[in-house]
């Protein structure tokens, strides 16, 4: 097959769900598509169509035999290994320019595979997998990548009157949009795209950046730094997407750090440093950490400075201590960078509600925290106080000054000018 007749790939455990992937492959050849088929089943195989990689290459690519998961009869162990290696292989087959889109189905183990090996395709290339258990939190399965959820009503077990519309409907779904141009980048701009993060608490800052950036040019991005949002920037540098990081809101550290729900993991704020693209990193809303309702503060906290956001969020203060960790965390994951990196603080506050008169407004703490970065930071790293808040719009054209004349610089170290 070659590389420029890529096909949609068909995943899924034909051991014993060969009738409706058959039906699934029936449905995308019938509207002309190429299809590719992966058995992910380690019982077996079918004999409903043919079968392009067998499950033996997925278990081999996984680093374990199928000889070995059948013996050993560990449903879990089973699971995991064949979507590991059903992400390898997708992954060659990637690299290899021969997926077009890719399809799955099945219950809670066929899915779990379908979604882990989905996590080798990267953003653009068309994801969706017609599930038992789409209806349920898979926010951890999904992960950052750009996957659609379908639910099959009834058990992917058998054709009937129900299965049967839905997997014509799913292949429909999946050939549409296959059939998209595919870009990473704007095309209505040229000058480049720049990531930028966000939270409600600092939308004032962003939106003056993004303003200020478009006029510039720039396609401006941003990224709701909710835990999931801050892992998917952390994955789009990763695979090459951005030009430049304006990262105004790392609160995402803070929820790490004392288990709040928009923890982005250890991950967070390290991507651009190994892609080695300029950043312009700020403190924002590094005053908090998020919970949700307030009975769900864990118990140590609950006689910490809270604030009731919204009914299903609350906000807990960060103290001295907890910043004195997170300024150490910034500035060490930043120090990796060889490309130019600048930290800008804010002197009059660091979210909406740090500010005078505001409820998390305590500035000696945020001098703890403004300090440590100040005396971990690299000194090739820029830091630099600005006497604003950080919603005040003189920061945020400070920032996109900053922001620019470190992409210029960029520039110039690698055309050696």
């Amino acid at each position: 097959m070659a590389a420029s007749d890529p096909s949609i790939v068909v995943l899924g455990c034909f051991d014993t769900k060969g009738e409706v992937f058959a039906w699934l492959r029936e449905c995308l050849l019938g509207q002309g598509e190429r299809v590719l088929t992966i058995n992910t089943g380690v019982l077996g195989t079918t004999d409903c169509f043919p079968v392009d990689i067998e499950a033996e290459a997925v278990a081999e690519a996984a680093a374990v035999t199928l000889t070995d998961l059948q013996t050993r009869r560990d449903r879990g162990q089973a699971v995991d290994c064949m979507g590991r290696g059903a992400a390898q292989v997708l992954s060659r087959l990637v690299e290899e320019g021969k997926v077009k889109a890719v399809i799955g189905m099945g219950g809670g183990g066929g899915t779990y595979i379908a979604l882990a090996a989905m996590q080798a395709v990267p953003l653009g290339i068309p994801k969706l997998c017609l599930s038992t258990v789409a209806a349920k939190d898979l926010s951890r399965q999904v992960g950052d990548k750009d996957i659609t959820l379908m639910p099959s009503v009834v058990d992917v077990a058998g054709l009937n009157s129900i299965i049967r519309p839905l997997i014509a409907q799913a292949a429909a779904a999946i050939r549409a949009m296959a059939g998209v141009a595919r870009t990473t980048k704007g095309t209505t701009t040229t000058a480049g795209s720049i990531a930028i993060s966000m939270f409600g608490n600092t939308t004032a800052c962003v939106d003056a950046c993004t303003e200020l950036l478009t006029r510039q040019g720039y396609e401006v991005l941003a990224f709701h730094a909710t835990g999931v949002g801050g892992k998917t920037m952390e994955a789009l540098i990763r695979e090459g997407c951005f030009d430049a990081v304006l990262d105004i809101t790392t609160t995402e550290l803070a929820d790490d750090l004392c288990g709040g729900i928009c923890s982005a993991g250890p991950d967070r704020l390290t991507a651009a440093a190994r892609m080695g693209i300029p950043q312009v990193v700020v403190p924002g809303c590094l005053d908090m950490v998020n919970f949700a309702h307030p009975d769900t503060v864990p118990e140590p906290y609950r006689h910490r400075e809270l604030y009731r956001w919204a009914p299903d969020v609350t906000l807990m203060r960060t103290n001295a201590e907890e910043n004195r960790q997170l300024g150490e965390q910034l500035a060490q994951k930043l120090n990796r960078s060889a490309a130019p990196v600048a930290v800008l603080l804010p002197l009059k506050g660091i979210s909406q509600i740090d500010a005078e008169g505001g409820v998390f407004y305590h500035p000696e703490w945020n001098r703890v925290l403004f300090d440590v970065i100040q005396a971990h930071a690299a000194e090739r790293i820029e830091v630099r106080e600005v006497d604003a808040h950080i919603n005040d719009r003189a920061f945020a054209e400070v920032l996109v000054q900053i922001l620019l004349d470190l992409m210029q610089k960029n520039k110039l170290t690698k055309t050696g000018t």
